[in-house]
This record gives structure tokens, C-alpha cells and sequence, in this order.
């Protein structure tokens, strides 16, 4: 908190120093950034802390209420059909981003074609496919059908969780200035422009100095709605489990879907109340400082020095994502879509429910429930794609 009141501070500031800096940095790229720093050169442990998943189960769910309790729904499914396009298109560059990575550096380094039975690499690459399709829980999934080792598992993941973030480190920083790129796509943005005046003109008409009691309902009825949906959320994942075992593929078995899930159901719902009108007294306000410290923590997890262990996956890593990326703006350029559209359908791949709302918030917060619906698709298709982005690495393995 200290670190992320800092940053705020200065990038408030009118001294020239600091002008410069947030002028080519975003606020939200160092809130990322600089916890990484401190976990790379041990100033802090982001293995041992439990601020991750303080953040993630509890502070992000109640983030997606507040920043989804004014939202106009209608506006957001006015965005069309682009969205969903991405996304899938993001989907598709992992499936055949992971073969072709794999066969372009083997070209190089022919040693990553290496390894016997459970150290085989391409076993370990179908685990990023599962969490950059999915989240933990498909990864999870692709371990127990692939079969690969606890070493190679553990190689894969800091793989996963570098080249990942170093991508979302990206898009953080294309987010403050999204024109450029839109120029350079031809891209229509109108209805996102106009989703974000909507949403800021109804806030100035409803705007007043929030009083204690305001910023206490506030809290209250997010963390509340929190509260029920881990509630609810275990209750359903525990009975999806026991009782419908096939369902495990949608991971409608995961504890942490279901919380996602229903948080941002509890907020869409509170829009059609009284209780919207609790944005003019900083409900999406609060909703962001929440975010920007899980922000933090996700930043936390990143070791840069973890590159170096094993630079031949990491090698495969960085082509698999920049093959992604190509794919997605390629099709972007082709159908005019948004910068925003191929940030978020990468996002809600790569990162999932945990950071797609980052980005789009970064964008503008009343975007942030179309991270969410879109990464919800992820856990849906993770199983799936990630499956066939196993089966055609083994094929390029050769096996």
C-alpha cells in the first residue's frame, strides 16, 4: 500500500521529474513492475506471502461488485460481436502458437526436443496451454492427462508466470495510450467511446461528497456480496464435483470459478437497484484501489532472474506468445477491431479472471465486466484447447 500510494503520489504530481516519467510509464505498469523488482532481488517473498491470495479470492470479487454496480449493461453488449472474435482468435494462436514455437526453436536448439517419458517437453509445454487457454485449474487438468514430471512442471510454470506477465506488462502500457495502435488498425472505437461517456456522465450527475456512512455501505455490501458468493460458490463446486464428475472439464468443479461467477452476477444485478446509485459516492473508486492492489501482488509473483534457469523454454515461451500476438493482430487489422478487443481476447486467455479485468479497467473501469465474462469462456474452452494444443505437440515432438 505504500508502494502503490507512491506512485499515485508522484504521477500527481506538477514537478517536472515526474511529469517526465508518467509520460511514457502508466501508473498501473509500475504498481506492477516495481513489486516484481523487490520479489527478483529479495527485498520481499512473493512465494511465502499470502497477500496473493488475500487479493484474489477476496479483494478482486468484491473489486468486479463495486466496478460492475453502475455498469449499463445494455451499453456493453452494444460493443458487437468483435470482442468474442478476438478472444476466440487469441484461443486459436495458443493451440498452433505452441507446435510452431516448439518446431521453429528446435531448428536452433534441437536439445528441447529432448527428454524420456514424464521429462519429455512437450508434455510440460501442453501445462502452459492449459493456463494460458484456461487458468490453473485446466493447467492442473493437462498435468494429470499428459502426464509430465514435478521437475519439468515446475519449469513449466515459471515459464508460464514470466513470459505471461512480461505480456501483461505490455498491455498495461498500450492501455494509457490505446490511439496509436486503433490508428494503425483502422479500428472502429465508437462504441466504446461511447459506453465510457455514458458511464462518466452518469457519475458527474450523481456525484457527491461521500460521509462515512457512504463509504462504509459501500464496503459493506461488496465484501457482503463476497462473503455469500465463496459461501454459495464452495457449496456448488463440492456438489458439481461429487455429483456431476464430466463437468470437471468446464472447471465448474473449481471453487474460484464459481466466486468469480457469482460476484460479478451479484454486481450486475445490484445495477437494476437503488444501490447503483452508490457510484456517485466512489463505488468504482474503491473498486479500483482494490484492484490496483491485486495488481501488486500479481507483480509479487514475478522472478526476471528466472529466465536464466532454463533460456531454451523460455526461448519457446516468447515465440509461442509472439506468434499469439501476430495471429491476433493480424485478424484485428482484418475486421477493424479495437486495440482494447485484442488486449482483453489475450488477456482473458493468458491471464484469466485474476487479470483480465486488470487490463480492461486500465483501459477504463466500466470495461472491466468484459474481462470477466470473456475469461469465463477461457475456463470453458481451456480443457479442450489446451488438449489439442497437447496432441499437435506431441506430433511436432515426433512422437
Amino acid at each position: 500500500m505504500g508502494l502503490l500510494a507512491l506512485v499515485f503520489y508522484t504521477s500527481a504530481s506538477d514537478h517536472p521529474f515526474f511529469r517526465a516519467i508518467y509520460r511514457f510509464i502508466p501508473v498501473v505498469l509500475l504498481c506492477y513492475f516495481l513489486p516484481a523488482l523487490f520479489n527478483t532481488f529479495g527485498l520481499i517473498s512473493g512465494a511465502d506471502s499470502q497477500l496473493y491470495f488475500i487479493a484474489s479470492r477476496y479483494l478482486l470479487p468484491t473489486s468486479l461488485v463495486l466496478l460492475t454496480l453502475s455498469i449499463d449493461l445494455k451499453s456493453v453488449l452494444k460493443l458487437g460481436p468483435k470482442a468474442l472474435i478476438m478472444f476466440l482468435t487469441g484461443t486459436f494462436g495458443i493451440i498452433f502458437g505452441g507446435p510452431v514455437a516448439l518446431y521453429l526453436v528446435s531448428l536452433l536448439y534441437p536439445e528441447v526436443m529432448g527428454g524420456i517419458g514424464a521429462d519429455e517437453t512437450w508434455r510440460g509445454l501442453a501445462t502452459i496451454a492449459g493456463s494460458w487457454i484456461g487458468g490453473s485449474a485446466n493447467q492442473t487438468a493437462m498435468l494429470e492427462v499428459f502426464g509430465a514430471s514435478p521437475v519439468l512442471f515446475s519449469q513449466m510454470i515459471a515459464v508460464d508466470v514470466i513470459v505471461a506477465n512480461l505480456w501483461m506488462a505490455f498491455l498495461l502500457y498500450w492501455a494509457a495510450k490505446p490511439a496509436l495502435l486503433d490508428k494503425w488498425l483502422k479500428a472502429d472505437t465508437s462504441a466504446i467511446t461511447a459506453l465510457k461517456e455514458k458511464v462518466e456522465k452518469y457519475q458527474l450527475s450523481i456525484m457527491k461528497i461521500p460521509s462515512l456512512a457512504d463509504t462504509m455501505t459501500i464496503l459493506g455490501l461488496g465484501f457482503l456480496v463476497t462473503g455469500i458468493a465463496h459461501f454459495l460458490g464452495e457449496i456448488l463446486a463440492v456438489y458439481i464435483g461429487a455429483h456431476y464428475p464430466a463437468l470437471k472439464t468446464y472447471s465448474l468443479d473449481s471453487s474460484f470459478f464459481w466466486l468469480v461467477i457469482l460476484a460479478t452476477t451479484g454486481g450486475l444485478l445490484l445495477s437494476f437497484t437503488r444501490a447503483r446509485k452508490l457510484e456517485g459516492v466512489g463505488a468504482s473508486r474503491m473498486g479500483s484501489v482494490l484492484l490496483y492492489v491485486l495488481v501488486a501482488t500479481i507483480g509479487m509473483q514475478m522472478d526476471l532472474r528466472a529466465v536464466l534457469d532454463n533460456p531454451v523454454f523460455f526461448l519457446v515461451g516468447f515465440v509461442w506468445m509472439i506468434f499469439h500476438i501476430s495471429f491476433m493482430l493480424l485478424v484485428a487489422f482484418v475486421i477493424r477491431a479495437p486495440f482494447f478487443y485484442v488486449a482483453i481476447g489475450s488477456q482473458a486467455n493468458v491471464g484469466g479472471a485474476a487479470s483480465a479485468p486488470i487490463v480492461a479497467s486500465a483501459f477504463h473501469p466500466a470495461l472491466a465486466p468484459v474481462g470477466v465474462l470473456l475469461a469465463v469462456l477461457g475456463y470453458g474452452l481451456g480443457t479442450y484447447g489446451a488438449y489439442i494444443c497437447g496432441i499437435l505437440l506431441q506430433l511436432a515432438f515426433g512422437n
